[in-house]
């Protein structure tokens, strides 16, 4: 046997899986990943310019100044109870454009579920990246972002918008907070480890 197999009688320390973050353009998504990693997130934002204004719609963000252009990862470990090892989640951020769409597939690869950031200024921007993690058979959930200015909606009502199956949990979240975005990836795994067994996509460590 090689010196650096791992024996199957000492299972590992850690499983990792790759979660997607997703959203429309300005959600929060690289906030989210910033206040959660316990690494210093790697973030390909960049100034906008006046040409991105004629093809990214800015209504409800017209405060922003920068945006991803590849995508941001973060890293934060999720505790388990017990004996069982440890669970390191590894964070993609997608950029919210749809020019960016090609990018999505790249950073989906193996990942074991999504999280979709929606803003409720900007609601019907979520339709799309729904419809896609639907299409990818992908496990999911919509954290609803609440920014200090937009309006509240009943999550049940932001479920009917989106005309989401019942299966797909809605949760309200604060990307800015780390409690509140670790509740959201907690929820995310639980939905993820409930929904493996029917999902395509192979799993990276991650174990029932």
């Amino acid at each position: 046997m090689p010196a650096y197999a791992r024996s199957e009688a000492t299972p590992p320390r850690v499983h990792k899986a790759k979660i997607v973050v997703a959203g429309g353009f300005g959600t929060g998504k690289t906030t989210l990943v910033g206040a959660v990693s316990e690494v210093k997130p790697l973030l390909t934002e960049a100034p906008m310019t006046q040409a991105s204004e004629s093809v990214d719609a800015l209504s409800g963000v017209e405060s922003k100044t920068t945006t991803t252009v590849a995508m941001d990862f973060g890293r934060i470990t999720l505790p388990t109870p017990g004996a069982a090892p440890d669970i390191v989640l590894m964070l993609f951020g997608t950029p919210g454009q749809d020019r960016f769409h090609h990018i999505w597939n790249d950073l989906s690869h193996r990942a074991v579920g999504a999280v979709v950031l929606v803003d409720t200024r900007r609601l019907t921007d979520a339709f799309g990246i729904v419809a896609y993690f639907e299409g990818q058979q992908l496990p999911f959930l919509v954290a609803v972002n609440l920014f200090d200015n937009a309006p509240r909606y009943l999550l049940d009502e932001v479920r009917e918008a989106l005309r989401l199956d019942a299966s797909v949990p809605v949760i309200a979240c604060d990307a800015r907070d780390r409690q509140s975005v670790l509740n959201v990836l907690t929820s995310l795994v639980r939905h993820a480890l409930i929904r493996l067994p029917a999902s395509p996509h192979p799993v990276l460590g991650v174990r029932r």
